[in-house]
């Protein structure tokens, strides 16, 4: 039986979720909800859901719910997020929560620690790692074909030419990347972070710090760097990661186009172009909604869904380190 949904924030972001929910046998769409009248009215009629404009009057509405998107944007493209979501989880609603989970850890961690009072799912949309190259992937570390794993390297970058606060590029592009090395080798236990003012395409010097260079110490060891920009254009492609270990190492680009193992020992390489039929970026929603919608038919431990609050916690930690480490000029240990 399919799951009743709610979509709060009903902007680009909130009404890609819910074409997402549209498409997915396990999901009806009951409610959209916005503070701007127009916005929920229309999808409303768009998905067949009932419109609220407050989530208060939603849930006193009495509408069955059994999960949430919360989609809203604000500061960084995370300011907005605390209010809506302490709302939903205190409704005893589980929460798909969008990317930050808030450019302020304070209001992350109250987020994440009513999540699991109330045991609650709580997933973020790191929607990166829910591909198939990265699960096949995550599959060659796990199984031990790496060996050890030494050394990753990380490449997000677009051309986004956003100037709404100093640190806009590393708050909101850097939560996927940095998750994705994270799931990969682990918890990061030191930064050292290195930002960049760049120029616009008119050659204009920007405001914000659009580039970014971090190398980051592993709890297991492993030695990373990451390598972000908002200056990108066409040709650069958007993302690339590599992981290289004592015994061969693997190579994703594109987010989830190809994906390749080397062997270190000899010529063996394995290569996989749109693994699973996934051929572009934009197909990641789906899979990571998808997932999101299965770990709730089957009331899997709030403690042990993919992508959740408290991992995208753990990456927002992380970004706050770097940021720490430019303005002070110095290595700082990351505080979990």
């Amino acid at each position: 039986m399919a799951l009743k949904v709610a979509i709060v924030g009903m902007g680009n972001i909130g009404n890609l979720h819910a074409r997402c929910y549209a498409k997915d046998p396990l999901a009806k769409i009951v409610a959209v909800c916005d503070i701007i009248k127009e916005k929920a009215d229309a999808a409303a009629a768009a998905y067949g859901a009932r419109a609220f404009y407050s989530i208060k009057d939603m849930l006193k509405s009495g509408i069955k719910i059994d999960c949430a998107s919360m989609c809203s944007a604000g500061k960084e493209n995370g300011g907005d997020h605390y209010t809506p979501t302490m709302e939903l989880l205190a409704g005893g609603i589980p929460v798909l929560g969008e990317k930050p989970i808030s450019n302020e850890v304070p209001k992350a961690l109250k987020m994440v620690a009513l999540a699991k009072k109330n045991n609650l799912r709580y997933g973020v949309n790191l929607n990166h790692r829910f591909t198939p190259a990265a699960r096949l992937a995550k599959k060659w570390v796990t199984e031990g074909r790496l060996g050890r794993l030494h050394i990753i390297n990380m490449t997000m970058w677009i051309d986004n030419p956003n100037e709404t606060a100093p640190h806009f590029h590393v708050r909101a592009l850097h939560p996927h990347s940095i998750d994705v090395m994270r799931y990969f080798c682990g918890d990061v236990t030191s930064v050292q972070a290195f930002f960049l003012q760049g120029k616009t395409r008119e050659n204009k010097q920007r405001k914000c710090w659009s580039n970014l260079q971090a190398n980051m110490l592993f709890a297991n060891g492993v030695v990373g760097h990451l390598t972000g920009s908002y200056d990108a254009g066409a040709g650069f492609g958007l993302e690339r990661c590599e992981v290289t270990g004592s015994k061969g190492r693997f190579v994703i680009e594109e987010a989830c186009e190809e994906v390749t193992y080397y062997s270190r020992s000899s010529s063996e390489q394995e290569h996989y172009h749109h693994l699973g039929g996934m051929t572009n970026f934009g197909e990641t929603f789906a899979d990571r909604i998808h997932v999101w919608l299965e770990q709730n038919t089957k009331k899997v431990a709030p403690a042990k869904i993919d992508g959740s609050g408290e991992e995208a916690l753990r990456a927002q930690k992380i970004i706050e380190a770097c940021i720490e480490s430019w303005e002070k000029k110095k290595i700082v240990n990351v505080r979990y």
